[in-house]
């Protein structure tokens, strides 16, 4: 977090995949994207070269999940989860980059 004196951003992370979370302003306010805009129902896009395997990690530890994985009509393949302050948070990858290992 930064800066020591007047924190205005983090970053949190796993693996090799960071995010960068950010206040702008007192007065602006952030709230989920489908509070303002029916359409926009993500907030953050994750991406991940397996997102079954994931889906897999998030079921065995417990996640209640937004929308399951599946293959949408935009041709990504994921799932959904929405934090503790209602933000949907999407993990996958276009259904084109997954590399089957058989």
């Amino acid at each position: 977090m930064g800066p020591d004196d007047n924190p205005f951003y983090a970053m949190v992370g796993r693996g090799n995949v960071s995010i960068m979370l950010k206040a702008i302003t007192l007065d602006v306010k952030p709230v989920p994207n489908y509070t303002r805009h029916e359409w926009a129902s993500w907030d953050a896009y994750i991406s991940t070269p397996d997102p079954d395997a994931l889906f897999e990690e998030f079921t065995s530890a417990g996640v209640t999940f937004r929308r399951p994985l599946r293959d949408d009509g935009d041709g990504l393949r994921g799932f959904e989860v929405t934090d503790a302050d209602g933000y949907v948070l999407f993990f996958g990858c276009p259904k084109a980059d997954i590399v089957k290992t058989t």
